[in-house]
């Protein structure tokens, strides 16, 4: 079944999936982990429809194309279309729905092709790679500069960071992305990860969480 979008409470919403669009680098201390210049301006890249699965009860890997590393972030759902300079309560007003997405990430194959100066594309938006949970209406999520994610695996926490912690805040962001790439209604952004990045095995239990938002849990396929 392809994916739908739709809300927390399992409504489903009336937009077509879109591209994704996805910042890297948008926490120092992730770009540090991974040895990588801090950014001065996001650095995006997009990954297309079809890499979009939902996060549901179980989430099935690549094989054999080497280790999938997982990335938690906050997704945006796009309800509105933006193109060009917009002010703040345009992009404010083009978010419909809060939730979480893993960008899923074949980091050799990403670093041999970097280092190649080849495109990230096979490394980050083949089939799957965009799991993404159900959505928070905009109007119940609060101030998006104060949303907040943890990742826990197999009951250790993982990843933890808050908006507040982005170098490029997310209406900045929203207003930025919209010079560079037109957002459409159903379009995702997702907002970049914090520290705390690894690798993925069968078997690992994770639970996602936008604390007092919503909670997700689900186990990768063995």
């Amino acid at each position: 079944m392809s994916y739908q979008h739709q809300y927390t409470d399992g409504t489903a919403i009336d937009l077509p999936m879109g591209k994704v669009v996805c910042v890297g680098r948008n926490y120092a201390e992730h770009a540090r982990e991974l040895n990588n210049p801090v950014p001065t301006e996001p650095l995006l890249f997009i990954k297309p429809a079809t890499s979009v699965v939902s996060i549901g009860a179980e989430l099935s890997l690549l094989q054999d194309r080497g280790p999938v590393h997982y990335e938690t972030e906050i997704a945006l759902l796009i309800g509105q279309r933006l193109s060009g300079e917009v002010s703040d309560s345009e992009a404010q007003a083009a978010v419909v729905g809060v939730g979480l997405a893993l960008d899923l990430t074949l980091r050799e194959l990403q670093d041999q092709l970097k280092a190649k100066a080849h495109p990230w594309e096979r490394a980050k938006s083949f089939d799957g790679a965009c799991p993404v949970t159900s959505f928070v209406p905009a109007a119940e999520a609060g101030e998006l500069s104060e949303l907040a994610l943890q990742l826990d695996i197999n009951g250790e926490r993982r990843q933890e960071g808050s908006a507040a912690e982005m170098i490029t805040p997310i209406l900045t962001l929203i207003k930025h992305i919209a010079t560079q790439f037109t957002l459409l209604p159903g379009d995702v952004v997702i907002t970049g990860t914090p520290a705390g990045v690894g690798v993925l095995h069968a078997g690992d239990l994770l639970q996602l969480c936008i604390p007092g938002q919503l909670q997700v849990e689900t186990r990768i396929a063995g």
